[in-house]
């Protein structure tokens, strides 16, 4: 089976700017077999870190650049990169963050039950929402949040998420992409994220976003508990792209203006998913 995602681009607002758009990644899911651009044209650029390319569009005229995906069913593992802790201020915990973590710690003995404590432990911290002003605003570490509810996307819950595994020695990576949700049939307004933990060789994924939109705080390890189809563009946050002068932008996961002074601007997207030549609804 294939999977074909497009993405349009509007170009009308741009004020000279160059695209900075991911190329895919492979997963046990998935891998790209192809990437195709109309309406620009485009060179790679390289994460100074993770090894992962991204394509650099010049827009051509005024009419929209359009991306097309191509994945096929089946893959690889994940990339290794992906799982090697870095020292940003989107990963970083802070110290009652990890005082936190090791109350989890001690006293638990198997690796996967510790994860599901400190996975569900995080979703009773957050209400999934998209606020103006995240958690983590300002901060050059993840704050540990002692109390409450916090708003939270799906990008919050899981940079909280990862700094609290990390935190707790174990290995886990941040994995962005595109979720098509079934009702839609198709189509999606924007990207979605989930994170990946790998103890004693085994390779779980958890999505505690959708969860939350789902009404429940039980959260289960595996992908789709909302039916759908879902692609992964990206991986890890805190990626630095030298020859664009960008210095530890928090993600690249949807197509960015990539300004001058080495800023990302989002970018106005029609997002479009087709599943062996038809619009993907599972």
């Amino acid at each position: 089976m294939t999977v074909l995602v497009t993405v349009r681009v509007d170009t009308s607002k741009n004020t000279g700017a160059s695209l900075l758009v991911p190329v895919g990644i492979s997963t046990p899911h998935q891998t790209p077999v192809s990437f195709d651009v109309k309406g620009g044209t485009w060179r790679l650029a390289g994460e100074s870190a993770t090894g992962q390319m991204a394509a650099v569009i010049t827009p051509l005229g005024d009419g929209p650049v359009v991306l097309d995906y191509l994945f096929q069913n089946g893959g690889a593992q994940y990339p290794e990169t992906m799982f090697v802790p870095r020292q940003t201020r989107f990963t970083r915990a802070a110290d009652a963050l990890v005082e936190d973590i090791r109350s989890l710690v001690d006293g638990t003995e198997n690796g996967h039950t510790l994860i599901e404590k400190i996975v569900n432990a995080v979703a009773e911290k957050f209400t999934y929402g998209h606020p103006v002003i995240r958690f983590n605003d300002g901060f050059e570490e993840i704050p540990y949040l002692s109390c409450g509810l916090t708003e939270g996307s799906c990008v919050d819950i899981n940079t909280y998420l990862i700094a609290c595994l990390r935190a707790a020695g174990i290995e886990a990576g941040y994995v962005y992409g595109y979720f098509f949700p079934e009702e839609k049939n198709g189509s999606c307004d924007d990207g979605h994220c989930w994170v990946v933990t790998r103890h004693d060789g085994e390779v779980r994924e958890w999505d505690i976003a959708h969860h939350l939109k789902l009404g429940t705080r039980e959260i289960c390890c595996g992908l789709n508990p909302k039916p759908g189809q879902r692609v992964a563009v990206a991986h890890s946050m805190g990626l630095s792209f030298p020859a664009l002068g960008i210095v530890e932008t928090k993600l690249l996961g949807e197509p960015a203006w990539a300004g001058a002074d080495g800023t990302l601007r989002k970018a106005e997207l029609d997002i479009r998913c087709e599943q062996d030549g038809e619009a993907a609804v599972a």
